[in-house]
């Protein structure tokens, strides 16, 4: 199959090995990988903090970039959500009819989601002897509704101790600007949850959205724990002994 890569701009600015691996992840499957150049930002965090009109530029953009695709795949569960929740709100908003039919023709698949519900695969060959913890991000749960999709691949793969965390369907206190914008009480979420992913034992933390990772990470390098945050795509990733 061939797959567009869409990479959030969070990702590609910095974290860079999240596309990487779902490059290798994707090709290791069988499938064939492009990577649109046109594209940018999805325009998300513009809608959200009430920049509609260039939410509503950037969705053009998107939606030209990607146009003719085919399935489209990305390793940002918010991403995915607001092209596939936000864009017809955002072509609405905007009086544009013709982006509305342009993301309706969009097919955006959340990795785990795609994986599992369109590839029919669970386990993906890979290796990772570590002790993990999910934190499951709250556009991923409460939006996509991704379940225990992520939690499925994480048990088929080899050498890794999944365990359970405290309260993940907690809010690590990302959201975006909501931690800029509401610091003190970003902190004190972010504080729970660090607590509840250092009881666990855990060596890894890992989730499917960037932004909570960097939350949680730089939480945690400050208490110099020793857990380090990984997106799922990268423990996919890994191969090792059969």
């Amino acid at each position: 199959m061939r797959v567009a890569l869409f990479v959030a701009c969070f990702d590609d600015a910095l974290f860079p090995a999240t596309g990487k691996a779902v490059t290798a992840l994707l090709e290791r499957l069988g499938h064939e990988v492009s990577y649109p150049p046109g594209q940018t930002c999805c325009g998300q965090v513009h809608w959200t903090t009430g920049y509609h009109r260039e939410a509503a530029g950037l969705a053009r953009a998107f939606t030209a970039a990607f146009d003719g695709a085919g399935v489209i795949v990305a390793p940002s569960a918010s991403c995915a959500a607001a092209v596939r929740e936000a864009y017809p709100r955002i072509a609405r908003a905007a009086r544009d009819p013709a982006l509305a039919r342009a993301a309706e023709e969009l097919a955006v698949y959340e990795l785990t989601e795609f994986l599992v519900d369109v590839l029919g695969v669970t386990d993906v060959g890979a290796y990772f002897p570590h002790r993990v913890a999910y934190h499951p991000s709250c556009q991923s749960a409460r939006t996509l509704g991704v379940a225990d999709r992520p939690l499925r691949l994480l048990r088929a793969v080899k050498g890794l101790d999944l365990v359970d965390l405290p309260a993940a369907d907690e809010c690590c206190g990302f959201g975006g600007a909501f931690a800029m914008k509401n610091a003190d009480v970003s902190v004190a979420m972010v504080a729970d949850k660090v607590r509840h992913v250092r009881d666990t034992g855990a060596d890894v933390v890992c989730a499917v959205d960037n932004g909570c990772l960097a939350h949680i990470g730089g939480a945690l390098s400050r208490l110099r724990g020793g857990v380090r945050v990984m997106h799922l795509a990268e423990i996919l990733a890994g191969t090792g002994p059969a």
